[in-house]
């Protein structure tokens, strides 16, 4: 009982002086996830101090001999080791729980301390501390047995003393292995619980909030990787917000309706194969009698291309101001287009077409794009607008020429597309091609420009049995009425 107070009383002084000041100087003041392995070497060291303590005053008082130092500081490092382990984890909860609060998103660990080791250390060195701690028992009890008197109540004695020892050392050690336990379920039940959570509110589509990384475990590192798909999904959100945003803008820019000039029936669409495209056409009333038709490729397509359409429509709209000819038009867009996509690399295909139904005329500019394709109702024979030129935005010097024609009729047909169009493939890898486009358009040429384009954008459509679509599809069909 004596040596159990004095016991109680060194542990008590040496917590009271010691752990306060460990705690705020060492403890508290370390970043957060090396606190609880800080709070394990400061419960761990203060057991060994109060050991060495009360060894020094025993030896003082009592005259313990040298040898017990040994006995005793492996009950203190024992103690310690539970304790430490105990705070450790109380500190490690602590931690977690105010993440959570605060909502607290640390980098990801750059050291794995990894579950497997941990649980390998601690069962290893439990392993270790219970082998010597029996030993110890044993060995102490061997040496009392053979002085025990040799008669058979002295020994049935001594054998129910050395059960009761061994059971409650037992005991003791299943309690300490038990709490430390239910010490370290809490934790993984609250780390489970926070991931949980945020990734229900993830798959509800809520990504306001991140896993707090309150560990250095796999905990920590699925809480990091969680956090950087959250950053991940909300980045392609606002990528996807951001499209949507330029398609309805891209869709703006295109025409609304159709012209209503005298002496033509004209349709036109645009389909993109993906949110926003490099396609583009427009139509511009020049003057009371003549009207202009542009039709554009920009290389590519999605955002980049649908950037540059953007640009190509604002030069042309500049342009047309002073409109004179297709050729002199071209020649000044091509100015402004070459100096932005010098560095790029990019271009833009144009055909630029005037309509004169009074005249029953056209004046055309190829720059580089497909010649349009032009119905002639009497003949019941197609030919094709061509011409020379280059695609806007290589050359700045370069000067584009007019291409006329003068002996349009009534139920001529022009069609102005892109690749698009005739370059669709099926699933055999075969090509929609010209001669389809052509065999649509005669077998239509008596319905109106619109019926028409539906039914070229249907058949291309059906063309493909399903395959999804590669390329923008453009084009304008022009009747004259």
């Amino acid at each position: 009982m004596t040596l159990g107070i004095i016991t109680a009383s060194v542990f008590a002084v040496v917590l009271a002086i010691f752990r306060p000041l460990l705690y705020k100087y060492f403890v508290r003041r370390a970043p957060g996830e090396r606190q609880p392995r800080r709070a394990f070497f400061t419960e761990l060291s203060l057991c060994l101090i109060a050991g060495a303590v009360l060894y020094t005053y025993n030896r003082i008082t009592y005259g313990f001999p040298l040898y017990s130092l040994f006995p005793m500081m492996i009950g203190c490092i024992i103690a310690g080791f539970f304790i430490g382990l105990d705070a450790g984890l109380s500190r490690e909860r602590m931690i977690i729980l105010d993440a959570m609060e605060m909502s607290y998103t640390a980098p990801l660990p750059k050291k794995l301390f990894s579950m497997t080791r941990k649980f390998t250390f601690i069962t290893v060195t439990l392993t270790f501390f219970v082998a010597m701690l029996m030993a110890l028992v044993f060995t102490r009890d061997i040496v009392w047995l053979t002085k025990v008197a040799q008669n058979e109540t002295s020994i049935h004695t001594a054998q129910l003393s050395v059960t009761y020892e061994i059971f409650f050392i037992m005991a003791v050690l299943m309690i300490l292995i038990i709490n430390l336990i239910f010490a370290y379920s809490r934790n993984m039940h609250l780390l489970f619980k926070n991931e949980t959570k945020i990734l229900e509110q993830v798959s509800d589509g809520n990504l306001s909030q991140k896993v707090p990384i309150a560990t250095q475990d796999e905990f920590g590192v699925i809480a990091g990787h969680t956090n950087s798909m959250i950053d991940g999904l909300r980045h392609r959100f606002e990528l996807l917000s951001a499209i949507k945003l330029a398609e309805e803008v891209q869709q703006n820019l295109l025409p609304r309706n159709s012209p209503e000039t005298k002496g033509l029936d004209i349709s036109g669409t645009s389909l993109y194969c993906d949110e926003t495209g490099g396609d583009y056409y427009d139509y511009f009333q020049i003057s009371d009698n003549r009207l202009g038709v542009a039709v554009a490729d920009v290389c590519g397509h999605g955002v980049g291309a649908a950037i540059l359409m953007t640009s190509v429509r604002a030069f042309l709209h500049m342009a047309v101001a002073s409109y004179r000819s297709p050729a002199r038009l071209l020649n000044a867009i091509n100015t402004y287009i070459t100096r932005d996509c010098s560095v790029s690399g990019r271009f833009t295909s144009m055909f630029f077409l005037e309509l004169n139904p009074v005249e029953k005329s056209l004046r055309w500019v190829r720059a580089g794009h497909e010649p349009a394709h032009f119905f002639d109702s009497a003949s019941q024979s197609f030919s094709l607008l061509d011409g020379p030129g280059l695609v806007l935005g290589v050359d700045q010097e370069n000067q584009y020429q007019n291409s006329t024609k003068t002996d349009i009729t009534t139920d001529d047909i022009i069609l102005i597309g892109t690749d698009g169009i005739w370059e669709s493939t099926n699933s055999s890898g075969e090509m929609f091609g010209h001669t389809r486009l052509e065999k649509i358009i005669r077998d239509n040429a008596s319905e109106s420009s619109k019926q028409i384009r539906d039914t070229v954008i249907s058949n291309v459509v059906a063309f493909r049995d399903g395959l999804p679509q590669e390329d923008d599809i453009t084009l304008v069909v022009i009747k004259i009425t």
